[in-house]
């Protein structure tokens, strides 16, 4: 096919109104435009910064203050820096509100925006861009969007790449393309994925609430610290060497409530070969519920609790119910009589205390976990009833890490959408930068 019956072949596939551009297929009455054809303001922080350090002072913006996973800085790791009156590189790398932000070193293209959150003055290190915009006529948070998106993102990283000492130029900065839309609707587009930012950034702060809460709950209710309403027998505590516990309360190891097991070697290509995998492989990952994949057949059945044996997660433990099977790095508790879920709970905060990482290898191996020891209430009443409140608050918190997960789907679709003016906020208008009535 010939260039020429190529661009009629693609132009059937533009829908009309919209336009083929460097950039991509925009809308029409968008524009392709280099970000120093706009005049921005354009500068990088300083070396030299060390002697400035301080506990207080002036906020210093680095690159571990920008994401990946979203436009405005997280300010948890804060550096301060305090600058006498005569130092000149304050005036010029000092940053103002609607400032667009781009690493430029090692990992580059981590975009940031300042907006009223980021208290002033503030400050970049030399591994960072400043660029700043006629707020009047370049909506600033909608380029970090732009240049956050995926496509620009895939060019940041093929520059990445290029070595471990990559760097971008700050005339390179200045030739990156946007896609712009009329000023107005830059803003609109900037708003509703700001919104979007917010409700995430509210999840999450009510998601650290939720697990905080669960761990003060889970070190008042499993070591007796708190009893629940019906259980206080005994108001008195007694000291044990797994700590403070009541009274009525005692210290069992695990291997006399329990038998301790371990899975077996299985190899992906078994479980490749399975015609009907139904029943999951537990591993030594944590991720998909420590799931590796699934077989045919399984081999245990019931209330149990797994442990990782070896690596990285060696000693997270899980409540499994259900027909399973556990590959040679997993491995299995089946209580006596004692209420799983609970001892999965206690089992799940004392473990790690017991892996070994001689040499770096950590290990939790079954000859050690049988001898960990565990509080346990006097009655199995009581271990449901705490294995009840804690587990309603592990659904709880999953619920929200779901609509997490979704409310950040949801953003990226948006970006994909607005970004590249597939969905319009505004109608297109045909007397310059004024929305349509």
């Amino acid at each position: 096919m010939s260039n020429s019956q190529l661009s009629t072949f693609n132009s059937h596939l533009i829908p009309p109104g919209y336009k083929q551009t460097e950039v991509g297929v925009i809308p029409e009455d968008w524009k392709v435009t280099q970000i120093g054809e706009l005049k921005p303001f354009v500068t990088s922080g300083s070396r030299g910064w060390a002697s400035y350090y301080s506990d207080r002072g002036s906020l210093f913006v680095r690159i571990t203050n920008l994401s990946r996973d979203t436009i405005y800085l997280d300010l948890k790791d804060s550096k301060f820096v305090n600058l006498p009156p005569e130092a000149n590189e304050g005036t010029r790398t000092q940053l103002q509100e609607h400032d667009v932000l781009i690493s430029i070193t090692a990992d580059i293209g981590i975009v940031g925006y300042i907006d009223s959150r980021v208290s002033m003055p503030a400050y970049i290190n030399q591994h960072i861009a400043l660029v700043r915009f006629d707020p009047t006529k370049t909506s600033g948070k909608f380029v970090s969007y732009f240049l956050a998106s995926g496509k620009p993102q895939k060019l940041f990283r093929a520059s990445t790449d290029v070595g471990a000492k990559a760097g971008m130029s700050l005339l390179t900065v200045q030739k990156l393309q946007l896609a712009l839309p009329p000023h107005f609707e830059q803003e609109a587009i900037a708003e509703a994925l700001s919104d979007a930012d917010a409700l995430i950034e509210s999840l999450e702060q009510l998601l650290a609430k939720k697990r905080q809460l669960k761990q003060g709950a889970m070190q008042e209710l499993l070591t007796g610290k708190k009893r629940l309403p019906g259980f206080e027998v005994k108001p008195s505590y007694k000291q044990t060497e797994v700590g403070l516990i009541p009274e009525d309360w005692q210290i069992q190891p695990i291997e006399q409530i329990s038998t301790v097991g371990r899975g077996r070697v299985i190899s992906h290509r078994e479980i490749a070969r399975s015609l009907n995998p139904r029943y999951p492989v537990y591993s030594s990952q944590t991720s998909n519920n420590g799931v590796m994949g699934y077989l045919d057949t399984f081999e245990f059945e019931g209330e149990y609790i797994t442990w990782t044996t070896d690596g990285a997660n060696a000693g997270t433990v899980f409540a499994r119910n259900g027909r399973f099977n556990c590959t040679n790095v997993c491995g299995t508790i089946k209580l006596k009589s004692d209420n799983y879920l609970f001892v999965a709970k206690v089992l799940g905060k004392i473990a790690p205390r017991h892996v070994s990482r001689h040499l770096g290898n950590p290990k939790l191996m079954n000859d050690v976990i049988k001898r960990v020891k565990i509080p346990l209430p006097p009655t199995k009443a009581e271990e449901e009833a705490i294995a009840a409140i804690l587990s309603d608050m592990d659904a709880e918190i999953a619920a929200l890490e779901a609509k997490l997960t979704k409310a950040r789907q949801l953003k990226q679709g948006m970006m994909q959408e607005l970004l590249t003016g597939r969905i319009r906020l505004v109608r297109p208008s045909r007397s310059g930068d004024r929305p349509a009535c």
